[in-house]
């Protein structure tokens, strides 16, 4: 996916919606200056400071990620995405290294937002947002840091965590692993 899409999407709504950079910057608890940068940039942001702008704008993070935001013809009750048809959101050379494949892009209205991740094998980043989380190891080994406490998890292990309070993640060993998370949100704006 053309990440500039998504930056490009995030202005673009923000402007259809008569929403100034400040009025933004303080529904999602970011600076104006970091908004602004996002908004200029042709990387996105990372997936949580996307779900961030999603709900301050009062949409589903799917409308900041589509290339054609028009309305689509499919149903919007229940959607299926061919393994094929996965969008990745952030790509390796994002500013923390974890890549993200979108798995329901289309479901609008959705709570819930399912995506597999890749973390990263050396980066670390540290995450923190409103809502709770669920994460499933697909593939391979993962560290995961919640609260400063790490947890070594293989193919079959599963989380399920408040997502307010600091949580991170990295691959561990020669094959990146691949999970499997859902990220729910308690309201909608």
């Amino acid at each position: 996916m053309d990440e500039a899409v998504v930056t490009r999407n995030i202005k673009e709504l923000r402007q259809k919606k008569r929403i100034t950079l400040e009025k933004l910057a303080s529904i999602a608890h970011l600076t104006k200056g970091y908004l602004c940068r996002i908004e200029k940039s042709k990387k996105a942001p990372p997936f949580s400071t996307l779900n961030k702008i999603a709900q301050a704008l009062g949409a589903d993070i799917s409308t900041l990620l589509k290339e054609n935001r028009e309305e689509s013809s499919r149903d919007i009750q229940m959607v299926i995405t061919r393994k094929d048809e996965r969008k990745v959101v952030v790509t390796k050379g994002s500013l923390y290294g974890y890549t993200y494949e979108a798995i329901a892009l289309e479901k609008a209205g959705k709570n819930m937002v399912p995506y597999i991740i890749t973390p990263a094998a050396k980066e670390r980043a540290t995450f923190k947002h409103q809502g709770e989380e669920f994460i499933f190891v697909l593939e391979g080994k993962t560290e995961f840091i919640y609260k400063g406490k790490k947890y070594l998890m293989g193919k079959g292990d599963a989380v399920y965590f408040d997502s307010s309070v600091s949580h991170s993640g990295s691959s561990i060993g020669k094959k990146k692993a691949k999970l499997l998370c859902v990220m729910f949100n308690y309201k909608r704006i």
